[in-house]
Order: C-alpha cells, then structure tokens, then sequence
C-alpha cells in the first residue's frame, strides 16, 4: 500500500441523533467473569483507558448450558457498586430475548422482565441501549414495535436495537416503530462477509443505523490462520498492521470501521494489554486498493 491512505476508523459516531457519541471500538462481554487473571475493575478501566466506551452485554452472556444466567450482568454491576464513578464513562448495551432451552422469546411480558432482570444486576436505572438479541418468529413484529417504543418512552432505555436480525425482518420491525433503530449487531469480519454481501450494511446506511460487527477476528480464525483463505487474507492485514506498526487484529478492526457503513467491531479479550491495542485503531489508514485486496482475499475470488 504506498498511495496515500484515504480510508480509516471514524472517531466516533453518535448512538441516536443527540445521543452519545459511540467509540470506534466496542468492548463485549460475553467471556466477563472474575476468573480471568485480571480483576473486572482492571479490564474495564483498560478499556476506558484505551478510549473505549461502548460495552456490550447480554442477560444471556455468562450462562455455560446450565449456570449462570445474567452473570456477566451481575459481576459489571458488582463493579459499578465497588467503583460508581465508572458508570457515567459508558455507554451501556445489554440485550434480552433468549431464553435457555426455549429458545427465544420477544413477547411484551418476557422482554419486559427481562430488561427489568438487566437493570437489577447491573444496578441501574437505565441502559442507553436495549437489543433484541435473536429473532423471535412467533411473536408479531408490531408486537415488539410496541413493546421496544415504550421501553424508551419510560425512560429505561435510550435507544433499541435489533441482533441477528435479517434485513426483512429489520424493516418489518422499522415500519410498525415510530422511533428509528438505532442499531443492528451482525456477525462480520474479513471471514465473514454475509451483512456486507446481503444487503445489511446498505439497510443500515439508508437507515443511519449504527452497526456493532460481532466476531470481527472470525472466532479466532484471523489470529490463528490455518486454511489457505484465512493465511490469505492474514498474509494482506499483515502488510497493513506491519506499514502502521500495530497488531493483526488491530489491522481487522480497522479494516472492518474503513468501511463508509462506520461499522463498530466488538473486540472481547479479557486481557488488559489486548484491550489496550484497540486504541491502535486510529494510526490505520487503507488505501482502496489495499482494503479491496483484503476482501478479495476474503472472497476467495477477484473481483470482476
């Protein structure tokens, strides 16, 4: 890549007009617990540190298939008890509509509750994001239209968001709402390209919803690239993360925000000096030619 770099991360974007502004790296915390090596107060503060403050969790994240239900919850609410100070600094997510061995359930009643459940773990009164974590088909979109409206109009929520979703489903959801989505979190990174192919990152720019790309190293794959698609497309991140002197990882998360969509990737270590990389974001630039490199290899195929 030696043309001047014209694509990079934005350094933020804001959740709602007049809402937060979202950094252009999120933290997620489905692998949060105290077990870890490092305190929960310790990675929090390296996020916040790394300028990170958009955290994402679930009533789900915790559950191992048959314990610990809401326990990612429980353990950043113990944190904010211990530290209260570190409440104001975040822009706080959570998600509900999985319901173990159900599966999932959108009804007003479980929605309600379970945001209720949220807010009583992480011992809050109000979250800036509430999600629908997976698509529920027996429930009537204007159904959750409603429900999701008066979670906002009750000033428990600032804004709703949808998870997995696919795109008829998000506009099916979007035209019985009088308020806009704020959000839609697909899974997406150099290994998966299905929200940029199908059609959801377009949705998402028409409808100025910000997207939280989750999974953006593939599940490890990028880190750990075995097959020749995945050393591919290693081998290109490589050149970027060598020419601005930071990690591949760090090349993948900027390589995903480059996109004009401002996608946000959900990074999830639990190592504080991994967590800390995410501030690396900012010192990458790509070329086209250098990002359309990467997705080609991501593709398996030239481009015609």
């Amino acid at each position: 890549m030696t043309d001047p770099a014209t694509l990079a991360a934005p350094k933020s974007r804001a959740l709602y007009k007049g809402g937060p502004d979202l950094s252009p790296v999120a933290w997620g915390m489905w692998r949060f617990t105290d077990d870890n090596g490092s305190s929960p107060q310790e990675r929090i503060e390296a996020a916040l540190d790394a300028g990170i403050t958009l955290f994402d969790t679930a009533a789900i994240y915790g559950f191992d298939g048959s314990d610990g239900f809401g326990g990612a919850e429980t353990l950043l609410g113990t944190v904010f008890g211990e530290a209260p100070n570190l409440r104001d600094k975040i822009v706080l997510a959570t998600k509900g509509g999985i319901e173990p061995g159900v599966p999932y359930d959108s009804s007003t009643d479980y929605l309600n509750t379970s945001l209720t459940a949220s807010m009583q773990r992480l011992g809050v009164d109000h979250v800036e994001l509430f999600q629908v974590h997976r698509p529920d088909v027996l429930t009537h979109p204007e159904e959750l239209a409603d429900t999701l409206q008066n979670m906002v109009e009750s000033g428990k929520v600032g804004a709703v968001g949808v998870s997995n979703f696919t795109q008829a489903q998000i506009s099916a959801l979007q035209h019985y709402l009088d308020i806009p989505l704020a959000t839609t979190q697909p899974e997406f990174s150099p290994l998966n390209l299905s929200p940029l192919q199908n059609g959801e990152f377009d949705q998402a720019m028409q409808n100025n919803m910000a997207i939280l790309a989750w999974s953006p190293l593939g599940g490890g794959r990028i880190a750990n690239a075995e097959s020749t698609r995945e050393r591919s497309v290693a081998l290109r991140l490589d050149s970027a993360a060598k020419e601005f002197g930071v990690s591949r990882a760090v090349a993948a998360f900027s390589w995903i925000a480059a996109h004009p969509a401002r996608p946000i990737p959900i990074i999830g270590s639990q190592t504080p000096a991994r967590i800390a990389e995410a501030a690396d974001i900012a010192k990458v630039g790509w070329t086209r030619q250098g990002w359309y490199e990467v997705l080609q290899a991501a593709m398996g195929e030239k481009l015609p």
